[in-house]
């Protein structure tokens, strides 16, 4: 794990612990999806739509044409490029 990486994931479990539980429940809001995205330094810039597959399972769109799938697995947040 590099620097860069070990960061991100501490920022990341400092946002999650400071926004409760519900933040890990519930990330459907374009700023929380954003925010997930940057912080598993994805390029995003901004979520401008999302639809959601499931319970706690996102697709974001975001300004720059990327897509990413965004979700809960085993209490951590994934976040993954689609095609």
């Amino acid at each position: 794990m590099t620097k860069l990486e070990r960061s991100l994931s501490l920022a990341a479990a400092a946002l999650i612990a400071s926004t409760g539980s519900a933040f890990a429940q519930d990330i459907s809001d374009a700023a929380d999806l954003t925010a997930v995205i940057a912080l598993n330094g994805k390029p995003c810039g901004k979520v401008v739509s999302s639809t959601k597959r499931g319970e706690n399972d996102y697709v974001a769109t975001c300004e720059d044409g990327n897509r990413y799938r965004v979700y809960v697995k085993d209490g951590r947040v994934i976040v993954e490029k689609m095609s």
